[in-house]
C-alpha cells in the first residue's frame, strides 16, 4: 500500500497582455468580476511531466493569443486528487469561467467537478476522460485505447516468430486511461479480445509474466523493471504506460546488460520520447498531441465565456505510431516525421 499525497496546489497567474469581455458575469467577490477579463484554469496531474508541461505551453500560448488570464494548478504527483481539488476550488474562487483538467483519479474528482458545474463553470476533460464520461461538459483526448493498439499491433508484427514473455509498466489501478491504454496494448498484439474500451480493470493473459504500477514516473519505472527482471529474467517485451516509465526500464535493462535483448514500446511521442526512439532506447510509440488539447480547450472557454456556446461529447485529437522500424501492415511514421510533430506541432 502507498501513501496518498495530499498537497495544497499553488496556483499561478501568468501576466495578461489584453482583457476580453466575457459574456457572463464572474462570481460575486473573485478578483475577476468588474474587470471584464476572461479567466481559464489549466490542471495538469502534475507539473513535472514534460506531456504536461507541453499542455500548459500549449493553453498559455492561445490564452495569450485571445486576450484571457490563464490559472494553473497540479497535483503533487500522479494520483493526488487532493491537490485537484484543491487547485479547482482556488481557480472557482477566482473567477474562472472554465476548467482544463487532466484529472488524476478519474471518479474521485467527479464530485468537486459537479460542485464546478453547478456554479455554471464549464469543466473540460483534457487526455483522460472523468467515470463517467459526461461528468464532464466535453473530452479532448487521444483515442488511449487506440493509441495502446497501435502499440500493440506492431509489437506483434515485430515479435514475429518468438514467444512474447510481457513485462507491463502500468499507471495505477482504477485510472481509465492507464486501462485504456494497456488493455489496447493486449487487444493489439492479439493476446485477448472483446475489451470494452472504457473498462478501468486491466486485462491479462499468461504472456504477461510481471505487472507492475509505475505512476508514470521515470525512477519508479526503473524499480518496476528491476522487480520485474528479478521475477523472469527473460522477458523479451515490455509495455509502459509512458515514456518516462520507459526511460526508467531501459536504464534497469541497461544495468542488467539485457537493453539489447528487450523491445520496448510505449505511449506520448514527445520530443524527448521521438529522440528515445531515434537513440534505440524505445522501440515504437504512440504520438499524442497535448498542446493541441490544451489549445482546443482554451477556445472553447472563451468561447462559452463570450456568447454562451457550451462544449459537449468527445473530440479525438490524434494518435499517431512513431517508428524506425516500420511493419508490414501497420500504419506509422518515421521519428522525422516524430520530431517535426512531438506533442503539438501537428
Amino acid at each position: 500500500m502507498f501513501r496518498k499525497i495530499a498537497a495544497a496546489v499553488a496556483i499561478t497567474l501568468p501576466l495578461v497582455l489584453t482583457a476580453c469581455s466575457s459574456g457572463a458575469p464572474a462570481p460575486a467577490g473573485s478578483s475577476a468580476a468588474g474587470s471584464g477579463e476572461i479567466v481559464v484554469g489549466l490542471i495538469t496531474k502534475t507539473e513535472t511531466n514534460p506531456f504536461f508541461v507541453k499542455m500548459k505551453e500549449g493553453a498559455q500560448a492561445k490564452a495569450q493569443e485571445l486576450g484571457a488570464k490563464l490559472l494553473t494548478g497540479a497535483g503533487a504527483k500522479d494520483g493526488d486528487n487532493e491537490g485537484q481539488v484543491t487547485a479547482m476550488e482556488n481557480m472557482i474562487n477566482a473567477g474562472a469561467k472554465g476548467i482544463l483538467i487532466t484529472p488524476s483519479d478519474t471518479k474521485a474528482i467527479v464530485p468537486s467537478i459537479q460542485k464546478a458545474r453547478e456554479k455554471g463553470v464549464v469543466v473540460i476533460a483534457l487526455d483522460t476522460a472523468t467515470d463517467p464520461q459526461d461528468a464532464s461538459d466535453a473530452l479532448f483526448a487521444t483515442d488511449n485505447f487506440k493509441a495502446g493498439e497501435l502499440i500493440g499491433q506492431w509489437a506483434a508484427k515485430a515479435m514475429a516468430g518468438k514467444t512474447p514473455v510481457i513485462a507491463t509498466l502500468d499507471l495505477q489501478p482504477g485510472i481509465t486511461v492507464g486501462a485504456q491504454r494497456h488493455n489496447g496494448f493486449l487487444q493489439g498484439m492479439g493476446l485477448v479480445s472483446g475489451i470494452a474500451s472504457t473498462s478501468t480493470d486491466l486485462a491479462t493473459s499468461k504472456e504477461v509474466v510481471c505487472a507492475q504500477d509505475t505512476h508514470g514516473d521515470q525512477t519508479e519505472g526503473q524499480t518496476a523493471m528491476e522487480n520485474c527482471l528479478s521475477k523472469n529474467a527473460d522477458i523479451n517485451l515490455v509495455y509502459t504506460i509512458n515514456e518516462p516509465a520507459a526511460f526508467g526500464a531501459w536504464t534497469a535493462l541497461k544495468n542488467a546488460g539485457k537493453d539489447k535483448d528487450v523491445t520496448i514500446v510505449s505511449v506520448d511521442g514527445g520530443c524527448q520520447g521521438v529522440q528515445g526512439v531515434v537513440d534505440g532506447k524505445i522501440a515504437a510509440t504512440s504520438q499524442q498531441y497535448p498542446l493541441k488539447m490544451a489549445s482546443l480547450g482554451v477556445e472553447a472557454i472563451v468561447t462559452y465565456a463570450k456568447d454562451g456556446t457550451k462544449p459537449s461529447g468527445y473530440t479525438d485529437t490524434g494518435v499517431t505510431l512513431i517508428t524506425d522500424k516500420a511493419q508490414e501492415g501497420v500504419d506509422s511514421k518515421d521519428s522525422a516525421y516524430g520530431t517535426a510533430n512531438c506533442w503539438g506541432n501537428k
